[in-house]
């Protein structure tokens, strides 16, 4: 019965999540891009002054929430547990790298899930780059990859990224002018639902995702791993849901060209993601769940989210994030140091012999 309830909060919460973001679309978020943590923390990198691209500076209520709806149900189930001190400096590289490969996709992998609920086909060629980049994760999990233990530490520790939050859309509401915004009719960032609904359908987000453990790096990880599917129902139902919510709202539209805040390079799309799948198999989870493991007081998850932060602001500020027109050549590069990196890391911190896993 526990296994069969569980599944159910999955599935609900998937439904739950994929209408949120239809809805948050038909309020102004830009289409396909109803939940997309890894363009969203760019956003908020941006109107924080991190990086000069007009068109993609906004505060994102949704990444307020997500943190504050996590901490909030991690403490009322009691597992709000600061824990860190896991190569910390490690974790920061890996989240700027993968932010890397998700603005060369345009998206992190929830809104992988989306896109394809639109009917953007290269969102299904980014979720082949996304499962051969968790296998390659596996190989290195097999043969003994490991970051090394957490340790326990004060309760402030594991608060301080919750309290930025909360510093942050205090911010956002009493002094929006110490902000930067994208003007009207400027770019994604000047398309936003608005403040009280996106603040809401994060807190939602993030609860749900605590509650469920929700990673899609995870469920596939599993699949290859243990045979186990059951995170990935949550995926599927997001999908359910922003398939029906495309074709309901008439925004579906089934094609590689002309799809909302993407592009069509094939290859890119694949290596793109391909990282993002690698490096989240390094951390022990997506860009959101490393949120809502931050919101749980995780110390290591909070400091990747630093990691994903500067990432977005460096891609911008060097050219390194694509757009509608394409990939940049500098984007290219900033994947292939990536990869390197990222294998290097991985071969570092493994024992050399398959594991029993």
């Amino acid at each position: 019965m526990d296994v069969k309830k569980n599944n159910i909060w999955l599935i609900v919460s998937g439904l739950v999540i994929g209408a949120l973001a239809v809805l948050l679309v038909a309020f102004g978020n830009p289409a396909n891009m109803g939940f997309c943590i890894a363009c969203f923390i760019r956003d908020t990198a941006g109107s924080l002054g991190l990086h000069r691209a007009a068109a993609v500076q906004y505060v994102r209520p949704e990444i307020i929430g997500v943190v504050i709806g996590a901490s909030a149900v991690a403490l009322f189930r009691r597992e709000f547990v600061p824990r860190g001190g896991s190569a910390p400096m490690t974790r920061f590289v890996l989240g700027f790298f993968v932010m890397i490969g998700c603005l060369m996709f345009l998206g992190c992998p929830l809104r992988m899930v989306l896109r394809l609920g639109g009917g953007d086909l290269n969102a299904l060629v980014g979720l082949a780059g996304f499962i051969v980049g968790i296998g390659g994760g596996v190989f290195f999990l097999n043969r003994g990859y490991s970051l090394k233990r957490t340790y326990s530490l004060p309760k402030l520790e594991g608060a301080l990224l919750p309290l930025a939050t909360v510093a942050l859309l205090l911010l956002l509401v009493a002094a929006p002018a110490l902000l930067l915004f994208t003007e009207a009719g400027g770019g994604p960032g000047a398309a936003h639902a608005p403040l009280l609904l996106a603040l809401a359908a994060g807190l939602l987000v993030g609860g749900l995702a605590q509650r469920v453990r929700l990673c899609m790096v995870g469920g596939i990880r599993d699949l290859i791993l243990f045979r186990e599917y059951k995170l990935l129902l949550a995926f599927a139902a997001v999908l359910v849901a922003a398939l029906v919510g495309a074709l309901l709202t008439g925004s579906f539209k089934l094609g590689f060209i002309e799809q909302p805040v993407a592009h069509n390079d094939g290859l890119w799309n694949f290596l793109g993601m391909l990282l993002v799948g690698l490096g989240a198999v390094l951390l022990g989870g997506c860009p959101l769940r490393q949120l809502v493991l931050a919101g749980e007081g995780q110390a290591d998850s909070a400091v990747t989210v630093l990691g994903l932060l500067v990432g977005a602001a460096f891609a911008h500020n060097f050219a390194l994030a694509s757009s509608a027109a394409g990939p940049t050549v500098n984007g290219k590069i900033a994947v292939i140091i990536g990869f390197v990196v990222m294998v290097l890391i991985a071969v570092l911190n493994s024992r050399g012999e398959k594991s029993a896993a």
